[in-house]
C-alpha cells in the first residue's frame, strides 16, 4: 500500500495531537506535496467544526468523533501521533486491523505500552521515537559509534528546555540508554523558551568532543516526521526506531560507495 503512495500518490495522513508540536508538524505535513493531510485529531474541540489555519484540514474531537468512526468516515494510510502514552491505546486495534503505519513520537510510553506497540509490529508497520528530529536522531547513533571506539571516556549529557517542561528529557534519557550511561550523568536546565537542546560531552584525557543538537523551531518534529513517513513505507511490517531508519540507508550509502 504505502509503496504505491510513494510512486505517484499523496500518502493519506491523520495526526493526532494539537499542543506546540502538533501545530508545527500540521504546518509541515499540510505544506509537503508528498502527503495528503486529511485530519487533525484532539482529545476535545469548542466548536463544531475548526481547521488548522490556512488550510481546510479538519480538527475533530475525538471526545465526540471515537477512532472507529474517523478511520471508517475519513480512512488514512499513516498515523502520526503527538498527544500522549492514552491514544496508543484508544486507536491500536483499528491500526491493527486496517494495517494503518503508525510514526509514534511520544516521550512518555511505559514498558508496557511499548510492548504493545511492538504487538501491532504483526499487522503494520510501527515506529516509536522520543524525538523524531532528524538532527537528534544522527546525533544519537554518533554518539553511540564513539562510545564504541572510545568505552573509556566520561560520557555527560546536558539537555536544554522551556521552563515550563516538568520532567527529564525523553530524549536525554533515551541517549543515556543508548549510551548505557547512568540516568545521574544527565544535567537539566529549564530556562525562558528554549525548544530543545541536547548535547553528549566525551572526556578523554587529552581531549574533549562535543556532539550537539538545538531545535530552533518545533517544525523540526515535522521534518522529522515526513522523513520517517516516507522511510517507514519502503519497510516491511515490523516495530522500528529512527535509529534503525538511519542505519539503513547508511548501509545503503557504504554499498554504494
Amino acid at each position: 500500500m504505502a509503496k504505491e503512495l510513494l510512486v505517484g500518490k499523496e500518502m493519506r495522513i491523520g495526526l493526532i495531537g494539537y499542543g506546540k508540536a502538533g501545530k508545527a508538524v500540521a504546518n509541515v505535513l499540510s505544506s509537503d506535496p508528498r502527503f495528503d493531510l486529511r485530519w487533525i485529531a484532539r482529545r476535545s474541540v469548542n466548536d463544531e467544526l475548526q481547521k488548522h489555519p490556512g488550510t481546510d484540514v479538519p480538527i475533530v474531537g475525538i471526545d465526540r468523533i471515537p477512532f472507529v468512526k474517523l478511520f471508517e468516515q475519513h480512512p488514512v494510510d499513516a498515523l502520526v501521533d503527538f498527544s500522549s502514552r492514552e491514544s496508543l491505546h484508544a486507536y491500536g486495534e483499528e491500526v491493527r486491523k486496517r494495517g494503518i503505519m503508525l510514526v509514534s513520537a511520544i516521550s512518555a510510553y511505559t514498558e508496557s505500552d511499548l510492548d504493545y506497540a511492538r504487538s501491532l509490529m504483526q499487522d503494520t508497520r510501527v515506529l516509536c521515537s522520543p524525538n523524531i528530529t532528524l538532527g537528534i536522531n544522527f546525533l544519537i547513533v554518533a554518539a553511540r559509534l564513539l562510545r564504541k571506539i572510545a568505552p573509556f571516556a566520561d560520557v555527560e549529557i546536558l539537555e536544554q528546555h522551556f521552563r515550563e517542561k516538568p520532567e527529564v528529557s525523553g530524549t536525554a534519557r533515551k541517549i543515556a540508554e543508548t549510551l548505557e550511561v547512568e540516568g545521574e550523568r544527565i544535567t537539566s536546565l529549564r530556562l525562558g523558551g528554549i525548544v530543545g537542546h541536547h548535547e553528549v560531552i566525551f572526556g578523554f584525557p587529552h581531549q574533549t568532543v562535543r556532539l550537539t543538537h538545538e531545535s530552533i523551531r518545533r517544525e523540526a518534529f515535522g521534518t522529522g516526521a515526513a522523513f520517517a513517513l516516507t522511510q517507514l513505507a519502503n519497510c516491511g511490517k515490523g516495530f522500528y526506531t529512527f535509529d534503525d531508519l538511519l542505519l539503513r540507508l547508511m548501509r545503503a550509502e557504504l554499498l554504494d560507495a
